[in-house]
């Protein structure tokens, strides 16, 4: 019996839940990220059978949380063996012939199926859906309920039960941060949130202005990019910020992002014994007056990061050839007078030519 329903599957009425993962031990978009901060456990036990060779494709990998009632189980399908992969309709059609045969020997009466290697994995709902429906029809007694490819559910709909990060120092300057931008930037028009984009920014200036966030900025497609930040993010998700959601945005639709209010008060608390941070709050906001949108940042953030490569240069019209040889969008979106802006901007900061960013102890 197949049923289609629309909505959060992880909170779908059922014995089981499909969760799509790689072989590689990450669930990093998505709806494997949902998973991985519904169930944390099942995320760990997942990762160490990776280690251990044991997630292949073609092969579902079965979580028992133990707890009965719905949801006890969680049915890991490898979609595609790197996340970077695409999705391919045999490892689908053999992976579900291992799922027909987990849900018969668990006596599973009730599991919730994602649309199976489409979106993230590249693959097409009308080839995939026939590929279920044969499969459920060897099971005729147990409710499937599938889920069409839709759009995620909101990032505050979204279960999370991984345990609360502690507001460390670099945690609560970001988190300082990023309020008070919010401010200054709700001045000048209205703003639902703050971006992903904008965040990296604010912490790729904060470094430069001395904060010990430990940081490595690299080169990147919207300007200087911190991996680990990205990550650090997902952490905070849910916790200490709420809007990131399970990363299927595209980066330039810029899902709004809030700081959570308790997490503000308690940085600020941290703040106010703390007089560098708080100087350094104030240079990062008189250097941004004026910049606070997402192209806005980027440009600026771009123009410094360009600056500091050898030979390092202040020089506008230089710098304005950099930026347009950083890539084809770049130079389509930045032209020489918002370059020779953006650079006043960081001469009159002390900004120019810039020191490369690199991680502080």
């Amino acid at each position: 019996m197949i049923e289609e329903a629309h909505g959060n599957l992880l909170t779908a009425d059922t014995d089981a839940l499909v969760n799509t993962v790689n072989t590689v031990g990450v669930m990093g978009k998505g709806i494997a990220l949902q998973f991985k901060r519904a169930f944390p456990a099942n995320f760990r036990a997942y990762r160490a059978a990776c280690a251990r060779g044991e997630v292949q494709l073609g092969r579902v990998w079965v979580f028992d949380t133990g707890v009965m009632g719905p949801r006890r189980y969680l049915l890991n399908f490898p979609t595609k063996q790197h996340w970077r992969s695409h999705s391919r309709l045999a490892d689908i059609a053999s992976g579900l012939d291992s799922l027909v045969t987990v849900i018969k020997e668990r006596g599973i009466e009730s599991v919730a199926i994602p649309a199976l290697g489409c979106g993230n994995g590249g693959l097409e709902w009308s080839d995939v859906r026939p590929l279920i429906e044969k499969a459920c029809g060897r099971m005729p007694d147990v409710r499937v309920v599938v889920y069409p490819p839709e759009g995620a559910p909101s990032a505050d709909a979204m279960p999370n039960a991984t345990p609360r990060p502690a507001l460390t120092p670099p945690r609560a300057l970001l988190m300082s941060a990023v309020d008070r931008y919010l401010v200054r930037a709700r001045l000048q028009e209205v703003r639902e949130g703050i971006s992903e984009l904008e965040i990296q920014k604010l912490a790729y200036f904060l470094q430069i202005l001395g904060a010990p966030l430990r940081l490595s900025f690299v080169r990147g497609t919207y300007g200087p990019y911190a991996a680990q930040l990205s990550h650090a993010l997902d952490a905070l998700e849910g916790h200490h910020l709420t809007g990131l959601g399970d990363r299927s945005a595209r980066v330039t639709e810029f899902a709004p992002i809030n700081p959570v209010r308790e997490s503000v008060d308690e940085a600020e608390q941290q703040l106010a014994g703390r007089p560098d941070d708080l100087e350094r709050l104030d240079a990062l906001l008189e250097l941004v007056e004026g910049f606070e949108t997402p192209y806005s940042l980027e440009l600026l953030a771009t123009v410094h990061f360009a600056s500091g490569h050898e030979p390092r240069t202040d020089d506008p019209a230089a710098l304005a050839d950099r930026v347009a040889s950083w890539s084809l969008r770049k130079a389509r979106l930045f032209t020489g007078k918002h370059v020779a802006l953006a650079a006043g901007r960081l001469a009159e900061q002390g900004l120019l030519p810039a020191v490369p960013s690199r991680p502080t102890s």
